[in-house]
């Protein structure tokens, strides 16, 4: 069984073809990170586990997975709140923290790779399930360009090699002044400034207004841009880039 903290450029070079195919496709967007983040990923997690708020985490085993999929009890929160304007996308845009986690176990499955215990495992999964959390917060959609503007923002707070790869993917394939390269150069941008947000005590961030929590986390305003959406994703159709 191939290491995890190995490279895998033919697993990567697979599934990268299917994501092309398909830019909706998660699976393979997660399999593209995973066979391409090698050591990264670990020496962010020692970096958490280094860090006293980190450790702490670890040691309670904190796990956002339970709150994000509550939507009853995210729905009761106040309106303007964190916590009900995630809900409040989650419903607009039809999914859930439980289809990205299916999602990444379909591609660990796929892969025949071990199943992550213990420490790393709490650290793996607190990433996956901020990533929707990072999309609202920072106010870039699902569409294509948001999609990369949000990992833009994910390389900037915990740099992977897998995610850098995706991003500069799309910033090739986008151009670097075209509107949805400026939109990723951006998100990168407002990364390095903001806050560590897998730190971040999420359970009473949640309930605070999500204007304020943006204010204390420096994450700034959130920009207005023009979607591109795939031919294959629900809604709209797809606009020129």
């Amino acid at each position: 069984m191939a290491s995890r903290m190995q490279i895998h450029p033919l697993t990567a070079y697979r599934a990268m073809r299917a994501l092309r195919e398909d830019p909706d496709d998660t699976v393979s967007a997660i399999r593209v990170i995973a066979a391409l983040s090698g050591p990264s990923t670990r020496r962010a997690f020692e970096r958490f586990r280094a860090s006293p708020r980190g450790a702490r985490i670890l040691r309670e085993k904190q796990d956002l997975y339970d709150l994000l999929t509550d939507h009853d009890r995210l729905k009761a929160m106040p309106p303007g709140s964190l916590g009900r304007t995630l809900v409040e996308w989650f419903e607009a845009e039809d999914i859930s923290t439980a289809g990205l986690a299916r999602a990444s176990e379909a591609a660990r499955d796929a892969d025949s790779q071990a199943t992550l215990e213990g420490d790393e495992e709490i650290y793996r999964s607190r990433l996956r399930n901020l990533h929707d959390v990072f999309h609202v917060l920072t106010g870039y959609d699902r569409d294509l360009r948001g999609e990369a503007a949000v990992l833009a923002f994910t390389i900037a707070q915990d740099a992977n090699l897998g995610i850098a790869y995706l991003v500069w993917n799309a910033l090739r394939e986008q151009g670097w002044s075209s509107p949805g390269g400026i939109l990723i150069r951006q998100g990168y941008r407002r990364g390095r400034l903001a806050e560590h947000l897998v730190l971040q005590d999420w359970e009473t961030l949640f309930e605070q207004p999500i204007e304020q929590v943006r204010r204390q986390l420096g994450i700034g305003v959130p920009p207005i841009y023009e979607q591109v959406r795939s031919a294959r994703a629900p809604g709209a159709p797809a606009i020129s880039a």
